[in-house]
């Protein structure tokens, strides 16, 4: 399962997948990533953009199919994501089985940093 970390706020998503995505600052085009909850840490599965611009070219490998680039990062497990709020941006979006909602939804909306990583088990 993967959990936000914000100060002493733990949220358990309630899932072991999800999909963070989020609106570039400058381009204004959406941005996603599949993340798994895997034994090793966070596995990064799959990277989306609708687009390309200021520091957002996808890589020599990815797949342009109905508007989308899609590849797969070759990235290690990580034990943590740190995800920064600046307030000058829309909020991270967490979606899971479909269903999209800003992370303001899980934490509050002035915690800065917010800590994705694996939920320790009890």
């Amino acid at each position: 399962m993967i959990c936000l970390v914000a100060g002493k706020v733990i949220a358990p998503l309630m899932a072991g997948a999800i999909t963070l995505a989020w609106t570039h600052s400058v381009e204004k085009i959406l941005w996603e990533e599949d993340w798994r909850s895997g034994a090793a840490g966070l596995e990064l599965l799959e990277a989306r953009v609708r687009g390309s611009g200021a520091g957002m070219e996808p890589p020599p490998e990815a797949r342009f199919k109905e508007g989308v680039y899609s590849w797969r990062p070759s990235v290690p497990p990580q034990r943590e994501i740190v995800l920064r709020r600046s307030g000058a941006t829309a909020d991270w979006r967490i979606c899971i089985a479909g269903q999209c909602r800003p992370m303001d939804t899980y934490v509050p909306a002035e915690a800065d940093p917010v800590v994705m990583k694996p939920c320790e088990r009890p």
